[in-house]
């Protein structure tokens, strides 16, 4: 699957999803039920499909070896995604949403959506980078905060509930959290938190450095998300301050580049993002498709 994805064009390397999403997906043995492979007549892997799922949703990931688009294996990877939601949840009769990203600027990825009967919804993502050689303004914390590398065992659980608590969701285990940080571009020292004055943790932001990532872009490009700050602590500039000192951090690294990823409608950390020197540079639009099993219980 790594060498599969290390086959796209120049201008499409550091897409989603990336060998240190594939590590953190593939560690979750739940997403490795919900992943299927497709080979060539040479056993070289032709496609793969990753349905990171919930109860009634998903988020469809797929990746097709070059010249293999026209083979039929998108209609394959659909058949599949029904089939294998079926198998896994005989009694389930409601409506299931798939969900998946494409960026604006790949055309034959959008039309293979739209013919696989996916549509365009409002939102999405934002990709934003900022250079390294410009000035980093000095990170400004509230009396009795401050800034230090997570402690990334002893503190998962404490992380995993600050992100559930700063995004709303309970998407996050600490099973997911203990395999970011099994990562190889895992580095615990790019891995910060903001502590606040009783001592708990009120913000994160994790940064990381993909050498498979710039091996083909051929860029020197590190990472500032995820990143999210509980909501008892918002509105104090930690995000801010997160954000600075991992700059600095990536810098004396030797990345040329800070990249970031956000919601296109998460207008807080775009103004944060902004304030720091981050400016957009991709647009990565939100499709998804409802799949009616009712039709199947009433056949």
């Amino acid at each position: 699957m790594l060498a599969l994805i290390k086959q796209r064009p120049p201008g499409l390397a550091a897409d989603f999803p990336g060998s240190t999403d594939l590590h953190e997906l593939l560690a979750i043995p739940k997403t490795q039920a919900d992943t299927r492979l497709w080979a060539c007549p040479d056993g070289r892997l032709a496609c793969f499909a990753i349905l990171d799922r919930d109860q009634a949703s998903a988020n469809l990931i797929f990746e097709i070896a070059p010249g293999w688009q026209d083979a039929g294996l998108p209609e394959q990877v659909m058949d599949w995604v029904e089939a294998s939601i079926r198998q896994t949840s005989p009694a389930f009769t409601g409506t299931f949403l798939l969900e998946t990203g494409v960026r604006s600027d790949n055309p034959a990825r959008l039309s293979l959506l739209e013919g696989l009967g996916f549509e365009r919804q409002t939102g999405g993502a934002v990709h934003m980078e900022r250079g390294l050689s410009d000035p980093i303004e000095r990170p400004q914390l509230a009396p009795g905060f401050f800034i230090r590398p997570v402690q990334a065992q002893v503190e998962a659980e404490a992380w995993v509930r600050l992100h559930r608590a700063a995004l709303g969701t309970e998407h996050m285990t600490l099973e997911y959290r203990l395999a970011m940080i099994r990562t190889p571009s895992y580095d615990p020292d790019l891995d910060l938190v903001a502590i606040a004055p009783d001592g708990g943790l009120a913000a994160y932001c994790v940064c990381f450095i993909s050498a498979d990532e710039n091996g083909l872009t051929g860029r020197r490009i590190g990472h500032t998300d995820p990143i999210a700050t509980h909501p008892d602590f918002r509105r104090r500039g930690l995000s801010k301050a997160l954000l600075l000192t991992g700059l600095s951090l990536l810098g004396a690294r030797g990345m040329d580049i800070a990249a970031l990823g956000t919601d296109s409608r998460n207008i807080a950390m775009l103004r944060t993002a902004g304030s720091v020197g981050f400016r957009i540079t991709q647009t990565v639009h939100r499709y998804t498709k409802t799949i009616d099993f009712g039709k199947y219980r009433k056949g």
